[in-house]
């Protein structure tokens, strides 16, 4: 099989619950297009608010089990959006992640302020208040989090449905036992 072409992905992760698929799953198409037109800017380095070109990005919007169940999807940078109670994803960093900017128990910023990881959790206590988190998070919060995905190494691998997520090695450069 011929080697994939690297490619550098950021993953939006949505909850499968019929509620996040209504009303989150296109609230992160609004961010996935957001940060698409700022990583589309960044190739022209004057008119990037960004001081690398991440232009080679792809924003992918997917499912919280998928993320969860595909282990290769893991070391992706990812941002999860939707509450613990309607995204999986967001329920497992509920405890792992970091509170970066809580408003009065009504929506939540979670991401290390180090950036060790590029993960992020947005969520708010109804629709309305991930709304507002995912805006400011777009004003305060996305330049620096993008900043850290240029330290994130293309990958190869192979996108279709039968192997997405599978990482494609080059025999060659396998180890001798």
């Amino acid at each position: 099989m011929a080697k994939a072409s690297p490619l550098r992905l950021l993953l939006i992760v949505t909850g499968s619950t019929l509620r996040a698929e209504e009303m989150d799953r296109p609230l992160g198409y609004y961010l996935k297009q957001r940060i698409e037109g700022i990583l589309s800017a960044s190739a022209d380095q004057a008119g990037s608010k960004l001081g690398h070109d991440l232009s080679d990005y792809q924003v992918r919007v997917i499912a919280d089990f998928r993320w969860i169940h595909d282990e290769f999807l893991q070391s992706l940078p990812t941002i999860s959006l939707g509450g613990p109670g309607v995204n999986a994803l967001a329920h497992r960093w509920l405890e792992e992640v970091p509170i970066s900017l809580a408003f009065n128990d009504r929506y939540f910023i979670q991401m290390d302020p180090d950036l060790n990881e590029p993960r992020v959790s947005i969520w708010g206590m109804d629709n309305p208040t991930t709304q507002i988190a995912v805006s400011i998070f777009l004003d305060r919060f996305l330049p620096p989090f993008l900043e850290r995905c240029t330290l994130v190494p293309a990958t190869s691998f192979d996108l279709d449905d039968e192997g997405e997520g599978e990482a494609e090695t080059d025999p060659d450069e396998a180890e001798d036992d």
